[in-house]
């Protein structure tokens, strides 16, 4: 193991062995603390985040690009507090943590028996809304998850996420899709972080006026399986409650190939996840590249 990855390892350990223990209000103080210095130093992912929040609100000045990437940067930071803190919080605290709009859509989904995928962005904090639908609606699922290097660092997230009570499958190594469409035939759960390609093989759709690439899977479960695609977006107010939408249902389509459904269907969660970005671009937690324009190879670095 590299001494970076030692480096990196060993701080996210510390993130979950220390701030865990950290009162509420301390936890929030620092994590604000942490972004406004990471934002000052303006340095790699703070710059991103900046060009990705300039396709989101096309027209932003300088001023304005600034002032969304430091609430950016403080949400992201809220964001990591919370996940370290997660493992500590109480079974009420997780039910009182989150409150979602349009949840009719995954309980009639649910009870319908057909299994259910839930597709989301990188908005807000995903694993609250995980543990809470472990906790309040009792109710487990399975996920996927990137392969992190170092491996530890892997094994730590996936602790993490199982001692949460979700089922965690590798995303490399091909066989994460055949177990998700097992899980979606037995009437089960899968909830797919879902805006952006890890593969290079995904789907190209339309996301605020430029191409970008998405991934199939969850198009492709729901074809398969007959389960449920529902997009869900979130995000934070003023409140310590963080807030979601379950949006409506996104159909198979009546005809075409299974490669034209994919497309129809992937472009549809598009929208769904632009029209959540749009609504609260300051908790679109997006440090990386995404439009193809900046996947050019000719552009060089940002």
């Amino acid at each position: 193991m590299s001494a970076a990855d030692r480096f990196a390892d060993g701080l996210y350990g510390l993130g979950w062995s220390t701030v865990k223990k950290l009162p509420e209000p301390v936890a929030v103080r620092l994590g604000r603390t942490l972004a406004d210095a990471a934002w000052k130093r303006r340095g790699k992912g703070v710059r991103r985040l900046e060009a990705n929040y300039a396709r989101v609100v096309p027209g932003a000045s300088p001023e304005r690009l600034a002032e969304l990437s430091r609430a950016g940067m403080r949400s992201y930071l809220r964001y990591w507090m919370e996940s370290f803190r997660l493992p500590a919080w109480s079974a009420e605290r997780v039910k009182t943590g989150f409150e979602p709009k349009g949840l009719h859509h995954l309980t009639e989904g649910l009870d319908s028996g057909r299994g259910v995928v839930l597709a989301l962005p990188h908005l807000a904090n995903w694993d609250l809304a995980g543990a809470w639908v472990t906790t309040k609606l009792e109710t487990p699922f399975t996920t996927v998850a990137e392969r992190l290097k170092p491996e530890s660092l892997y094994d730590r997230f996936v602790a993490y996420r199982e001692g949460l009570g979700m089922e965690v499958l590798p995303h490399s190594g091909g066989a994460a899709f055949g177990t998700l469409a097992r899980r979606l035939r037995d009437g089960g759960l899968v909830c797919l972080v879902a805006d952006r390609d890890l593969s290079a093989s995904g789907v190209e759709v339309d996301f605020f006026g430029e191409r970008a690439r998405m991934p199939a899977g969850p198009a492709l479960l729901a074809q398969q399986t007959g389960a449920l695609l529902l997009p869900v977006t979130l995000w934070y107010d003023d409140s310590p409650v963080m807030k979601g939408r379950v949006h409506a249902p996104v159909e198979v389509p009546a005809s075409g190939t299974r490669a034209e459904k994919t497309s129809v269907m992937t472009q549809a969660l598009a929208d769904a996840f632009a029209t959540g970005i749009a609504a609260h671009p300051e908790d679109w937690h997006m440090l990386q590249r995404l439009w193809l324009a900046d996947l050019d190879p000719a552009k060089g670095p940002s």
